[in-house]
């Protein structure tokens, strides 16, 4: 329902481009430094898309620069390539850092990220409330986590409660068809992302 049929900057229809005028648009926009062309050209660096050979050691230095504009999914991003090591030297610590930054700008998988970094270390009552924070936000994978955590003895039930409410509150406040749509996108991308990472 027009979800791929406008542009994702400016809503305009989307007239079909080659993918060098598509590129030539992008650059324009990354050339006025904004934070959403430079973290979107990072993406097609990262996964080869536009016609664009994969270099991820580039799409790491896009989004550092789109993360020193403020761009949320640029710093999930940087936390995923220190994770994983892709494009840069692994490293965890600033994998955490940058997961903080985008958890702290409202990005709901980072911030489920840091409950797993919390398990990781031990900490499971630090990672309960990561995991509550990024249920309310309508992350079923946290309230997944946060059950399994109640029935190990490591969550109360109070708090599976408490996730349990919050997340089917933020699933309820944000139903729409247009999310409907959306979804089945986002997940094969997810997914596609998810095979190339192996």
């Amino acid at each position: 329902r027009g979800m791929l049929e406008t542009c994702p900057f400016c809503r305009s229809p989307l007239k079909h481009y080659s993918a060098s005028t598509t590129l030539a648009r992008v650059q324009a926009r990354v050339d006025a430094n904004d934070p959403d062309a430079i973290s979107f050209l990072a993406n097609q660096y990262c996964m080869g898309g536009s016609g664009l050979q994969v270099n991820a050691p580039r799409a790491v230095e896009l989004w550092t620069k789109a993360a020193e504009f403020g761009s949320t999914e640029a710093h999930f991003e940087l936390g995923t390539c220190y994770s994983k090591g892709e494009g840069v030297a692994q490293d965890k610590s600033k994998a955490h850092r940058y997961f903080e930054l985008a958890a702290m700008q409202g990005h709901v998988i980072a911030r489920h990220y840091l409950g797993n970094h919390e398990t990781a270390k031990g900490n499971p009552g630090r990672s309960v409330r990561h995991y509550l924070i990024s249920a309310k936000m309508g992350l079923e994978e946290s309230l997944e986590t946060i059950k399994s955590m109640f029935v190990a003895g490591q969550a109360t039930k109070m708090q599976y409660a408490e996730a349990l409410r919050g997340y089917q509150a933020a699933i309820k406040e944000t139903k729409s068809p247009e999310r409907d749509e959306a979804k089945p996108i986002f997940d094969r991308m997810r997914k596609s992302r998810q095979q190339q990472s192996k």
